[in-house]
């Protein structure tokens, strides 16, 4: 994205970590987070990409139509899943605000890194809205409650882990987006 360094490359490790996380959750016992896993290293993984500031690596003019193609996919992937949870819905809007932004930033002057005043800004506040919102949901979720098993749970499938991934993404969006 742009602006100051420090920040971008914080972004970058945060939505890497997270990304590495939820391809670890792939192997879970439990099927839930299996299937939801893949999607959110996508998705953490593709953040980390985007957020590299442009001072680093410009991408060619070329990457930004292939990483839109991909999120496509991946949206298409979420509306398709979106008929078992409400859960697939988050991940198709994800997924849309990722081609969002790498069709404003193949539209941006230089085709970099955006640089500002690309895109739809009634687009842009609406997704800003609604992944604020979704930080906002997902922190109240972290709060602690009682395990209902009562047993042993392997780190991969901790479900606290998963809403501080999701929460993480979440953050990163709202981020990229203010960079919009």
């Amino acid at each position: 994205m742009h602006g100051p360094a420090s920040p971008g490359w914080l972004l970058v490790a945060l939505c890497a970590a997270t990304g590495a996380y939820c391809l670890l959750r792939t192997r879970s016992g439990v099927e839930e987070q299996r299937r939801a896993a893949g999607g959110e290293a996508l998705m953490g993984f593709g953040m980390a990409v985007m957020a590299v500031p442009a001072a680093a690596f410009t991408p060619p003019r070329w990457a930004w139509p292939v990483y839109a193609a991909v999120f496509g996919a991946a949206a298409l992937r979420a509306l398709w899943e979106a008929r078992g949870g409400a859960h697939h819905l988050h991940h198709l809007v994800g997924a849309s605000a990722m081609v969002y932004m790498a069709v404003a930033m193949s539209a941006a002057p230089g085709a970099g890194h955006g640089h500002g005043g690309s895109g739809v800004p009634l687009l842009t506040g609406v997704l800003l809205l609604y992944f604020a919102g979704y930080v906002l949901v997902s922190g109240v979720r972290l709060l602690p409650v009682a395990d209902p098993a009562g047993g042993p749970v392997s780190w991969v499938d901790r479900p606290e882990l998963a809403r501080a991934c999701r929460l993480s993404m979440g953050i990163g969006m709202v981020a990229m987006l203010l960079t919009m």
